[in-house]
Order: structure tokens, then C-alpha cells, then sequence
């Protein structure tokens, strides 16, 4: 047994109680290395305390490039944006793997200690945290071939020699859960000649051999290393693969669900407050087995409110929304979820298994692709596919509904927004949605990739103009969503924790009570309807409504319009 520094005798003990599933009588030694470096780290490294949640936390997702402005670091031009605009808006910053990268948009990591040098450096990043906290992407599944630790695998070279998992190419592997349809094994000539070699997501993004310790040290080491860069948040990609064996899905095995554990605790030892967020884009039964017993991740992404929402307005019916979030689970204490309805990634489809018909499901996907979308497919253990995200601007997603397009896509856009502002949990809006940018065809044809479409780099010469005039579509959605946020983070109901409880007021709404811990009780009601609808007064009297609405009759809401009654 290795020496125990004093004082982390509790936390030795519990990572090599933890350890012990994946990694048997080694745990010990294993967690002996991990507990020097947290040591080292708190020593070197202090972290402040923070609260974890309130109503004034709204996460903002973007890329470190998603506004450019001539030849400045694209990561200054993001802070200049954020402290100008959003100050007292948002509190956290979600900005997607800012490190070199091969291909994926970030997401096929290089170096997992760099900046990328295209987007500023350390010190950018570290401006960005002074003012906002900061998530940051561990892609801790794989790693960009162009790596050194891949170059050490094709040399025969320690330490990546061991760090990638090789396989026969007959090894039947039909059992393994598949997000893509590439194929799964990956040849690969090294000096050791030609070796097949694990890729979930693409030949680009060679997966990490987590049976080998020493990669899990790794991972450690980088956690920490960016807890000690402004990181407050830490998101880990693609997580629910991490761990790999043969005869099995693949997919959140047991092995998998324990070095989750052991992440968060050492977090939790080093910066108490700082969060882990898993990305598990499953169905909820899956998706929320990442709570564990209140000991894996803190926070989950609610995977099936970006599909069940856009159903929802472009069906005009309330019947399937309702229905799942009446069936929500409680929470473990000290676990929440991020809500969204637009990422980087898409509208994911899986979370609609079960919850909403097959052929509702394929009505929808023909309707984004009226609304100028793509699908993207993933293979099957039939050798079959099936839809796996639709990728559409959220903004144009709003176009019209099954029946086509019409006049209400700004109304439809915000009625969407709103419904995610108000749910429990904590909200998260990708930039692309606080700036109703549209399709972007031009990105699709340059890279080839259908993800492109809601990934565009808006120059500050041109999205500047279009903020600061109500009259466009920009400026329009901006300004109102900023009115919204700032009504929002004033409001007690809308605390990750209060209660929310799933209302049944009529055909045609979409409605729930938050109540908080001071039992004040706010009531949101949206219209997810081209249709007017008529309240009874039983419903709104007495009651402030903190939204925009029509006073001279307030007991009629308008076609998709939102109330926040109080």
C-alpha cells in the first residue's frame, strides 16, 4: 500500500472502496496516486466555495467562435458580448471544447491542456470566469487521432501504448449500443502493423481504454487542471460508452457509473459548490440513472423537453408534454436537471421512444425538413436505422406546424423558450436561440456536415446592427428575451428546487405551479395553439401576471402565448 497523506484518510478510503468494482484489488494503489494529486491540487491550487443553484442561475451555451469580430481572439469577443449584453442575465457559460481539435467541432480533442490557439488562450479564458461561471467539456470517451497519446499507440510508445482498446475485426460486436452507423472498429497500421481499434463516433475519435488505470489517473489530472482554470462546471461528453465490455450494450455499465462517483467525489473534496454534469442523451429512465443515490452526477440534461416541446407547438397539442412531465421523477437531494430545447448537437429523438408515437415521430421529422432541417441516422442491432436527431435551427424549427408554415413562428419561438425558463430545474439557451439565427445552409455546404446548420459565426459587423434594431428578427428576440431573463432571476418560484406540479386546465395548454420554500406560488400557463383560448376567470383572478399579455381581456391567451401568474 502507498502512503495516505494525512488528512485524506476519509477520501482514500472511499475511492478505493469505489475503485474496487472497475479495477479489483488495484483500487488501493489507484486510489493512493488519485489522493497525492488532490492533495497536490489544494495545496497549489485553492478554489473558493460557491453556492451551487438559485433562481438566478441560467446557463449559456456556445462556441468559443460563435461571434467574430475581425482579427481579435474570438474568446475576447465572447467576453466582451457577455459582459456588455448578458451581465446579471446569465450566470454561467457553457462554452464547447475551446482546445485543439481535428475534426467534430471541437469534440475530436488534440490536446485536452491547450487552448486552441484559433480562440485566445488561457488567460481569455480565465477573463470569461472572473465574471460568469464557467462550464467546461471533459470528452473523456476519445480522443482525436492526431493526438500524442494516439501517436504513442502507433509508435508502440509508452504511456498511449495501453491507452486504446483493440479488438479482432470478427469479434461480433452486434450487441454494442451504436449512436452512429460508422463502422465500430477502426484499422489503424502501426509499427506493430495493422490493428483494429474501438471508434464509437467516428475513424477520427479512437476511444479511451478505461481498463487501464493510468487513463482514469489522466482524466483526474485533467479535472483538476481545469477546476484550477475558472472551471466550475464540468460536463462530461459521451459518458454512457466510457466503459467497454464484450457480450454487453456497452452503455451504462455498472464500471461507468462508478468512476462517475468517483469524479464527483473528488470534486466535491477539492472546490465544494463546483457541479458535474453528465451528457446522456437516452431515454429518462437511463438518462436519470446518472443521479445514482444522489452521489453521481449533480445535474443531468432533461433530454426530452427539446423533441416533446417542438412536437408539442408544431401538433398543437399538449396530450404527450403533459403527460411525461406529469410522470417526472423526484430527485435526489442536491441533483437538478438542465433544461434546454436547442444545443449544438440538435433535437436528439431518442427520448421520444416510448413516450410519443412512431408515426407522430416521422410527421415531425417531415415537417423539419419542410423547414429546410436534416435527420441524421444511427444503426440498429437489426441492422436497421432509426431517426437519432433532427438538426434545424430552433428558430426555423418554429416556421409553422404539421400543416405547414404560417404567421406565428416568432410567437411559437418564445412560447417554446418561455415553457423552458419556467420548468424546474436550471435553464440553459444556446446562443444561437437568444439570437434567432436562422438555417445556415452556407455552413452545411462548406463543412459537408448536416450539424452545421445551427452552428454559424456571426460577425459583429452584422449581428450588431440587427440587435440594436427592434424592428428585425434579432433585435426582436434579443430584447425580449432579455426582459424575460431579467423578470426571471428575480422570482423565487423559479429556484432549481421549488416544487412543480403538472396542471390540467384545458385542451390546448400547457400548464404547471412552482411553489417555493417561502410558499410563494407562481402559475405558468402557455397556449400551444394557433388558437385563441378563453380562461375561466376562476384561473387568473387575483393573480399578476409578470409576462407581456393582452389587458383588455386578460382572460383570453392568445395564440401561443405565455403567462406567469403570481
Amino acid at each position: 500500500m502507498q502512503r495516505v497523506p494525512p488528512g485524506f484518510a476519509e477520501l482514500h478510503q472511499s475511492l478505493s472502496a469505489l475503485l474496487s468494482v472497475p479495477y479489483g484489488e488495484k483500487s488501493d494503489d489507484i486510489a493512493s496516486i488519485i489522493v497525492r494529486r488532490v492533495e497536490h491540487f489544494m495545496a497549489t491550487s485553492p478554489t473558493p466555495a460557491q453556492p451551487a443553484w438559485s433562481e438566478r442561475d441560467v446557463f449559456l451555451i456556445t462556441y468559443g467562435d460563435s461571434l467574430t469580430d475581425g482579427d481579435r481572439p474570438p474568446l475576447q469577443v465572447l467576453k466582451d458580448f457577455l459582459d456588455q449584453q448578458l451581465e446579471g442575465l446569465i450566470s454561467t457559460v457553457h462554452i464547447l471544447p475551446y482546445f485543439p481539435y481535428s475534426s467534430d467541432d471541437g469534440f475530436s480533442v488534440i490536446d485536452y491542456l491547450q487552448v486552441n490557439p484559433a480562440l485566445g488562450d488561457w488567460d481569455d479564458i480565465l477573463a470569461i470566469s472572473d465574471n460568469f461561471r464557467l462550464m467546461s467539456d471533459l470528452v473523456i470517451n476519445h480522443i482525436s487521432r492526431e493526438s500524442l497519446w494516439f501517436a504513442d499507440f502507433v509508435g508502440g510508445n509508452q504511456p498511449g501504448r495501453d491507452y486504446f482498446i483493440e479488438e479482432n475485426p470478427d469479434t461480433n460486436v452486434s450487441m454494442v449500443t451504436r449512436p452512429r452507423n460508422s463502422p465500430l472498429l477502426v484499422p489503424i497500421q502501426t509499427r506493430r502493423g495493422t490493428r483494429h481499434v474501438w471508434a464509437t463516433f467516428s475513424e477520427d475519435q479512437i476511444d479511451l481504454n478505461f481498463q487501464n488505470p493510468d487513463v482514469l489517473i489522466s482524466m483526474i489530472d485533467i479535472v483538476l487542471f481545469y477546476l484550477s482554470k475558472g472551471t466550475s462546471v464540468v460536463r462530461l461528453d459521451a459518458i454512457a460508452f466510457l466503459w467497454k465490455e464484450l457480450n454487453t450494450s456497452c452503455v451504462h455499465l455498472p464500471e461507468t457509473h462508478t468512476i462517475v462517483k468517483a469524479i464527483r467525489l473528488i470534486m466535491e473534496e477539492v472546490c465544494h459548490g463546483a457541479l458535474l454534469l453528465t451528457e446522456t442523451n437516452v431515454p429518462d429512465p437511463e438518462n436519470f440513472s446518472y443521479f445514482g443515490n444522489g452521489d453521481e452526477a449533480h445535474v443531468v440534461y432533461q433530454f426530452a423537453l427539446p423533441p416533446l416541446v417542438l412536437h408539442a407547438l408544431n401538433r398543437g397539442t399538449e396530450k404527450h408534454l403533459v403527460r411525461w412531465a406529469s410522470a417526472l421523477p423526484d430527485l435526489p437531494e442536491g441533483c437538478t436537471v438542465l433544461n434546454f430545447t436547442a444545443s449544438h448537437d440538435g433535437i436528439g429523438l431518442r427520448s421520444l421512444e416510448g413516450v410519443v408515437p412512431d408515426s407522430d415521430v416521422a410527421e415531425l421529422v417531415d415537417s423539419m425538413h419542410r423547414f429546410g432541417g436534416f435527420v441524421s441516422m444511427r444503426s440498429m442491432p437489426d441492422s436497421g436505422e432509426k431517426p437519432y436527431e433532427i438538426n434545424i435551427s430552433l428558430f426555423d424549427a418554429m416556421k409553422g406546424t404539421r400543416r405547414g408554415e404560417d404567421q406565428w413562428q416568432v410567437q411559437r419561438f418564445l412560447c417554446a423558450q418561455i415553457i423552458m425558463l419556467g420548468m424546474k430545474g436550471i435553464p440553459a439557451i444556446y446562443i444561437h436561440s437568444l439570437l434567432a439565427t436562422p438555417n445556415d445552409i452556407s455552413g452545411v455546404e462548406r463543412s459537408g456536415r448536416t450539424r452545421s446548420i445551427n452552428r454559424r459565426k456571426w460577425k459583429m459587423e452584422e449581428l450588431m446592427p440587427e440587435l440594436d434594431n427592434p424592428a428585425s428578427i434579432q433585435g426582436l428576440i434579443f430584447n425580449t428575451l432579455k426582459d424575460i431573463l431579467e423578470i426571471r432571476q428575480n422570482e423565487p418560484c423559479f429556484h432549481p428546487d421549488a416544487t412543480q406540479a403538472i396542471l390540467h386546465i384545458k385542451t390546448g395548454i400547457f400548464a404547471f405551479n412552482r411553489k417555493s420554500t417561502g410558499g410563494r406560488s407562481l402559475t405558468a400557463i402557455h397556449n400551444m395553439t394557433a388558437n385563441p383560448i378563453e380562461l375561466s376567470n376562476s384561473q387568473i383572478i387575483n393573480k399578476l401576471n409578470l409576462l407581456p399579455h393582452n389587458q383588455k381581456k386578460p382572460s383570453l391567451i392568445e395564440p401561443y402565448q405565455s403567462l406567469w401568474l403570481v
